[in-house]
């Protein structure tokens, strides 16, 4: 099975990337988790990308293109993976869809978590981090056993810098206007699958489950 998976800071698509890994035994594959291997084994490749990353800028679509190229040719995703955070662009989409038409694959669905801005932002300003290990609670929907104290080593739990109002909801406008090309090249291809973010984990889960049954029932015929 080969999936994408697209939402908006805040919507779980973390969370449910982890999830269907776990239940699908397929790699999570994220752009971050790409440049940091490229990086660490010195490619060329990553080495060129760790130049733009320690700068704070986008890694240019010849480089990113050559990294996913080499990690979804690699053995562990022979039987599928989910993506995550790549393609960001139309070319970006456009040359995945050659790779894999050349290896005779292609994806399966695009899984889209939805939610309501107003949600997101209520969301996303609840979240507070461990100051020590980097735990992940909220104070409504996974609060700690003790206010303000990590459940797992006793740290602080603070909320991230970036975690203000204002951040926020320009985040959210910037993942939506560079998202909207992505979601029309894909919904022409009937490949957008959505599932709404605003449901607790499970539920959420459990509408993927559903989703990807469908797909594997399709298979099968």
């Amino acid at each position: 099975m080969r999936l994408l998976i697209m939402g908006p800071p805040g919507s779980g698509k973390g969370t449910q990337a982890t999830l269907i890994k776990q239940a699908y035994q397929i790699p999570h594959i994220s752009t971050g988790e790409m440049f940091r291997a490229a990086i660490q084994t010195g490619s060329a490749l990553g080495v060129e990308a760790k130049k733009y990353i320690d700068h704070g800028e986008l890694v240019p679509d010849d480089i990113t293109i050559e990294i996913v190229k080499n990690r979804i040719t690699e053995k562990d995703c022979h039987h599928g993976f989910l993506l995550d955070g790549f393609p960001r662009t139309l070319p970006q989409a456009v040359f995945l869809d050659r790779l894999l038409e050349k290896c005779r694959l292609q994806l399966d669905a695009v899984l889209n978590l939805e939610m309501d801005e107003e949600a997101l932002v209520k969301r996303i300003l609840g979240r507070r981090v461990c100051s020590n290990c980097g735990a992940t609670y909220h104070v409504e929907s996974i609060p700690s056993q003790v206010a303000g104290i990590c459940d797992v080593c006793g740290g602080k739990l603070v909320m991230r810098k970036d975690d203000t109002e204002e951040t926020i909801r320009l985040r959210l406008r910037i993942y939506r206007e560079n998202t909207y090309p992505l979601m029309e090249y894909y919904a022409k291809k009937d490949l957008i699958k959505t599932v709404d973010g605003s449901c607790d984990i499970q539920t959420s889960f459990q509408a993927v489950v559903q989703i990807l049954g469908g797909i594997n029932d399709h298979h099968k015929k």
